[in-house]
């Protein structure tokens, strides 16, 4: 009886349907390599993001023997450049990119330009870390007086954001919150067979490792996404189970020294 369970649970794994996900930070943008926080202003990439795209994250998928039947991007053009550039350098120009606002960077209100050594060194490295890597911890509002409040407000790209949802400042926990409905709609689509690259910011990443691992709030803070390295899941299609932890492609050593970079406040 022992041999026969063990024969059917082997056979059932042969038998079981999967389908895998990758998610991606963009490329560096030009706020990435000044240093700068980002959030919703719409820095584009640099020639070195560009590169990434192209000779990072397409290479290690291609070897990998992944393809895609769709993108996810957000609205912001450091996302959406950089799923093309991959898809263009895939021969898979043709795959159809829908570009979400819910799928936006975090906003990181009236940090929003300046460098984070910079605020560090006014408010202290404690109180910036939590501003980038605690749960709750909520930045001041972006006000009029930031260069970048009215650029932000005005850009087209965020006309369909609903009245009243046009955050002012987002804590990584809001984030979590506001990426959770098109994160479901993402897994439908994955269960159904769908073969999804999600390619979209840093902060989003991490919300979204958060639903699709279920860790806690404590551990997600410890996560740091660098750019461009390929994160692959695989689901059971018929249960909706995560099968093992992520894989993320690529150079060892390059991922630990560029997860370091992005965990470090900088110069």
């Amino acid at each position: 009886m022992a041999i026969l369970k063990f024969l059917r649970n082997k056979l059932s794994q042969y038998m079981m349907k999967t389908n895998r996900l990758v998610l991606l930070r963009h490329g560096e943008s030009e706020f990435n390599l000044e240093n700068k926080f980002c959030g919703w202003h719409d820095a584009p990439l640099t020639e070195n993001g560009e590169r990434e795209a192209c000779m990072v994250a397409t290479p290690a998928i291609l070897q990998s023997q992944l393809d895609f039947d769709v993108v996810y991007t957000s609205v912001l053009d450091r996302s959406k450049k950089t799923a093309d550039l991959i898809l263009s350098n895939m021969n898979r120009a043709y795959v159809p990119v829908k570009a979400d606002w819910r799928l936006c960077e975090r906003h990181y209100g009236n940090l929003t330009g300046f460098k984070k050594r910079e605020i560090a060194n006014i408010y202290g490295e404690d109180q910036v870390q939590a501003w980038r890597r605690g749960y709750d911890d909520v930045p001041p509002a972006i006000d009029v007086e930031n260069r970048y409040y009215y650029t932000i407000r005005n850009n087209p790209i965020f006309d369909d954001v609903p009245a009243g949802q046009f955050p002012l400042t987002e804590s990584l926990g809001m984030c979590v919150d506001r990426v959770e409905p098109v994160w479901k709609e993402i897994k439908q689509e994955v269960l159904n067979g769908t073969r999804v690259l999600i390619c979209v910011h840093g902060t989003v990443t991490r919300a979204l490792v958060k639903h699709i691992e279920g860790i806690s709030k404590e551990a997600i803070q410890k996560v740091n996404i660098p750019n461009c390295i390929p994160r692959v899941y695989e689901f059971n299609m018929k249960t909706g189970d995560l099968l093992g932890g992520a894989i993320n492609l690529g150079d060892p050593e390059y991922i630990k020294k560029k997860t370091a970079q992005v965990a470090a406040i900088g110069d």
